[in-house]
């Protein structure tokens, strides 16, 4: 098939599958007259990539993961493995992280707050 053909069975855009081939992470044959051309096969590839994307990964740990599905072996899954723990301890730190920025804001907007009550007049009952 085509890269128009793939984009829409896989539901990624055209540019998306160019960057793919660009990153490493999929192939394809090229015609005589240069159009690329892929199988069947590779539009299951563009769905688990999509979901390794929207697990957080980046396209070069992408890279890293893909001899655990390109050839399966304990070696290679156990490599993969790591590299997942890896990204989800550093996904857990940036976590921790955006939380301490989080609860830094809101004390700043309780300071805020403390001050614009004191700017306002206090009013007397007579």
């Amino acid at each position: 098939m085509r890269i128009g053909e793939l984009a829409t069975r896989a539901g990624v855009s055209v540019r998306s599958v160019r960057y793919y081939e660009e990153q490493g992470l999929l192939a394809s044959t090229r015609s005589a007259s240069g159009q690329r051309h892929y199988t069947d096969d590779e539009v299951e590839r563009v769905a688990f990539i999509q979901r390794l994307y929207a697990a957080g990964l980046s396209s070069r740990t992408i890279v890293e993961l893909l001899p655990c599905v390109d050839a399966p072996s304990e070696e290679n899954s156990e490599a993969a493995l790591e590299r997942m723990l890896q990204e989800r301890d550093r996904l857990s730190e940036h976590i921790a992280g955006l939380i301490h920025t989080r609860d830094a804001l809101d004390g700043l907007m309780a300071t805020a707050r403390a001050h614009r009550e004191g700017l306002r007049p206090e009013v007397t009952a007579s």
